[in-house]
């Protein structure tokens, strides 16, 4: 077993101040990765415990996911993406379940939303006060396990309706009163057969966002009401007392097989009631799994480099403990012992602050919606250990490469070898280096020739691949840099002189600083300029392809006549309903297969009705022959598909189903409008509401159509389109922020590291009549060069990035709000300047 030997522990024992750097370092490294497996662990195991299915002991309900099966034989791999809507069920199951033995009853669940009528109609017809205007709607069936109860009237028949008393006495509505409610069917009365009070597990908020407004509809005729006729959300099944759950369970999957309905149990009831759940854990696990990986690079990258300079900064005492004997084993182990020494304490230190990040994260995301309230962080030991596991490996690797040259340099040579910085790297670091420098720019290719989410894959690798030849180059890239700034350096004065010469005769102490400034830039100036790239786009698309005057919307979703009711209002030329949602489409092949998110509208009317309310600036095709099996996409789509007009383009609708229509169109505006155009029939009965997004008005007043919903133009609605855009914004710059302060932080450490280092030097300066002023001014030289250096290679290394994810994603260049790429820069040179001047002013105390 290694254990520490004398030398460690008495190198930690009397210079602690070296063992800082490294110490923090690694702490750092500890708290990203521990954070980041945090919520890995917790977008793996997440789940809700059952609400509204809490006294269902079995529930059958569709897949909520579509999954893709890549490879074969052992290398089969299952892909499996959340549904953007629910998959749903046949009616009819809940009869078969019932006669499986030990079953009291099975009911078909349903729930879906229904809007209140925007006026009073003229047969006397009551409009439910409705705070927003939406009801949540189940079948009365639901009540045998949710708790709810009748506390007047009878339940409900084809044609009644069963309020929650709140509603009922707000709407002074009794039983026998009639009420009219806007359905996915249309605009109808109803017959108040009973009011109810509303039992436990019908308040539950989770499957429509129900603001506590209740109402039932007779089962039969509930799911022609939802937009579903025959389907339901779920079978839920009843037991008889003292039956065997998981027998249960066996029973009715197997009276069920072949129906396409999974048999669920315990927690996993609670993804049913909850589809949002798959989306949480995916964005959870997208963190966690993909941000954390390329985190954890970044962490061992500049872990590695800080724990290297450490040795390296010792290199005269390892050669002195050479030159009086030490065995080349006693100099290894020393260096490992360090490392026994300092990164467990650090991994451990690290991971508390961890475990708070990962909360603090987890929550953000939950107050922005992204996440059910329900779902918990889940806390384990396994974070922990790689975390603190890949410290010790990170330092013990870094230091026995660091270590290799000093121990086996012959002791006559050894002091020799410590006073000069050797000019050229060892050969296996260039070898790598050069071959990460020509793997980024194969990428780079690679990136700038694809589409879609080719392009942005690719684009990963791109800057993951420049930063290790970055790393693995330093010294090189240091060299040059020092060369090329030393040139203007030499003109501005003997401080400036001395630290480009400092500069070029030190190019590993420079190379160590440069690092972590350029990762900082590079991964900050990707994250974010990504996103402001992106909306750019969306937004001057946004604005451009909607030329209707007037949009209409609702946050219930607009009224079921709303198309009509605009069109007979004087001075309306047209009005176009659009029923937005999001579709699957499979892209790639063989083991690249992949389903990528696309949004879709459907239209309610013709292709050309949509042209002139809408410029989706079609390309090839036409938008005549929209409908029935015929739809439009945007090019990105075409490009990573590989369809065009003529071809079926296979996809699952937002409840799963697939179809394959034809393209008849391919358009330029699909960011900013929708990624797919299809007509409203064809999408309407798979999702859960079936009220319009957004209705779009050629001609009439603002006046006019209020009564609709709220009224804007272009402009206003591309406004709130980007409010809606702000979880995306924030989710890239908390990556950004969380990636760049953490090699923010390893480049303040590093310099700091370097200015204490060099005591002596700083020292000898001031012996031979620099002054105290001089020797600032030197090293805010350096500092601005090492400054400069960084954030150029780190801006390089993004547009190399950058540039051609954007064209292949968006066919437009990088967009770079110069405030926030100032703001980067200037943070960037304020966080060197300030790095190197204090701890100077401190060692320069003992020479005044």
């Amino acid at each position: 077993m290694m254990r520490p030997n004398g030398l460690a522990r008495e190198a930690v024992r009397f210079k602690p101040a070296s063992f800082a750097g490294t110490f923090l370092a690694l702490l750092m490294s500890a708290l990203i990765v521990s954070a980041c497996g945090t919520l890995l662990e917790t977008g793996l195991r997440a789940s809700v415990p059952p609400e509204r299915y809490a006294k269902a002991p079995v529930v059958a309900a569709a897949d909520q996911y579509v999954r893709v099966a890549t490879g074969s034989g052992e290398d089969r791999e299952e892909e499996a993406t959340p549904l953007p809507d629910t998959a749903r069920v046949d009616a009819g199951l809940a009869a078969e379940a019932a006669q499986v033995p030990g079953v009291t009853t099975a009911v078909a669940d349903f729930t879906f939303p229904v809007r209140t009528a925007d006026e009073e109609t003229g047969s006397g017809a009551r409009r439910l006060p409705v705070p927003g205007g939406v009801l949540t709607a189940h079948g009365w069936g639901s009540h045998v396990f949710t708790g709810t109860a009748l506390t007047t009237g009878s339940a409900p028949r084809r044609g009644d309706v069963v309020l929650d008393t709140a509603t009922a006495r707000a709407a002074k509505a009794a039983v026998g009163d009639t009420v009219v409610l806007q359905t996915a069917a249309g605009r109808r009365e109803f017959r108040v057969a009973g009011v109810a009070e509303v039992g436990p597990a019908d308040t539950t908020r989770r499957h429509t966002g129900s603001t506590g407004t209740v109402a039932w509809f007779a089962d039969a005729e509930a799911p022609t009401l939802a937009g579903h006729p025959g389907k339901a959300d779920a079978i839920a099944v009843l037991a008889k007392p003292g039956t065997d759950v998981d027998t249960l369970a066996d029973a009715v999957g197997k009276a069920l097989a072949g129906s396409g309905a999974e048999v669920r149990v315990g927690e996993e009831r609670g993804a049913v009631e909850d589809p949002g759940l798959g989306h949480a854990k995916q964005t959870v696990f997208g963190i966690g799994g993909s941000f954390g990986g390329i985190a954890t690079i970044v962490a061992i990258l500049t872990a590695a480099g800080t724990v290297a300079l450490s040795v390296a900064q010792r290199a005269r005492e390892f050669a002195l403990l050479r030159a009086v004997g030490a065995t080349p084993r006693q100099i290894r182990r020393a260096v490992a012992g360090e490392a026994l020494l300092v990164a467990p304490l650090a991994g451990v230190a690290g991971c508390l602050p961890g475990i708070g990040l990962a909360h603090w994260w987890f929550g953000q995301l939950q107050d922005r919606g992204a996440i059910p309230e329900a779902v918990r962080v889940h806390v384990s030991w396994i974070p922990f250990v790689a975390a603190i596991g890949t410290g010790l490996l990170t330092a013990l690797a870094a230091g026995w490469a660091a270590g290799r040259r000093p121990a086996r340099t012959k002791p006559g040579q050894a002091l020799t070898d410590a006073s000069v910085e050797r000019l050229r790297p060892g050969v296996i670091r260039t070898v790598l280096g050069v071959g990460a420098l020509v793997g980024g720019g194969f990428l780079t290719g690679l990136s700038a020739s694809s589409s879609g989410d080719g392009a942005a894959g690719a684009a990963l690798g791109v800057v993951m691949l420049l930063m290790l030849a970055v790393a693995l180059l330093g010294p090189l890239v240091a060299r040059l840099c020092a060369g090329l700034f030393g040139l203007p350096l030499r003109g501005a004065g003997p401080a400036a002189g001395l630290a480009a010469a400092n500069s070029r005769t030190n190019a590993r102490r420079l190379a160590s600083a440069i690092t972590p400034i350029a990762l900082a830039v590079a991964f900050s100036s990707t994250l974010v300029f990504t996103h402001t790239s992106e909306s750019h786009v969306a937004d001057s698309q946004l604005r451009a392809g909607i030329t209707a005057d007037h949009v209409v919307t609702h946050p219930a979703g607009l009224p079921v006549d709303a198309v009509t009711d605009a069109a007979r209002i004087p001075g309306v030329e047209e009005a176009v309903g659009l029923l937005n949602s999001q579709v699957l489409v499979p892209v790639g092949s063989g083991e690249f297969a992949s389903l990528q998110g696309a949004a879709i509208q459907g239209v309610t009317g013709s292709g050309a009705d949509l042209a002139k309310v809408q410029d989706l600036n079609v390309l090839e095709g036409s938008l005549h022959r929209l409908g029935g099996g015929r739809i439009a996409i945007d090019r990105t789509l075409a490009n990573s598909a590989g369809a065009g007009v003529g071809d079926r383009l296979p996809l699952h609708l937002p409840d799963g189903t697939e179809v394959s229509p034809e393209v008849v169109a391919v358009y330029g505006r699909g960011l900013g409008l929708a990624t797919v155009t299809t007509d409203r029939e064809s999408l309407a009965g798979h999702v859960t509401s079936g009220f319009d997004s957004m209705l779009l008005v050629r001609g009439g007043s603002q006046k006019a159509l209020t009564t609709l919903g709220e009224v804007t133009d272009a402009s206003g609605y591309a406004t709130e389109r980007s409010l809606d855009a702000e979880l995306g914004a924030w989710t890239g710059n908390t990556m950004a922020a969380v990636l760049g302060g953490f090699a923010a932080v390893a480049a303040v450490n590093t310099l700091v590291m370097t200015v204490l280092d060099r005591r002596r030097e700083l020292g000898a300066l001031r012996l031979v009549g620099a002054t105290r002023r001089q020797v600032l001014t030197m090293l805010r030289w350096e500092g601005l060069l090492v400054a400069t250096a960084g954030v150029l290679i780190g801006s390089a290394i993004a547009a190399a990035t950058l540039i051609p994810m954007m064209r292949g994603t968006t066919g437009e260049m990088p967009y770079v709000p110069p405030l926030m790429y100032g703001s980067i820069a200037a943070a960037a040179v304020g966080l060197a300047l300030l790095a190197v001047a204090l701890p100077a002013r401190a060692v320069l105390r003992r020479w005044s």
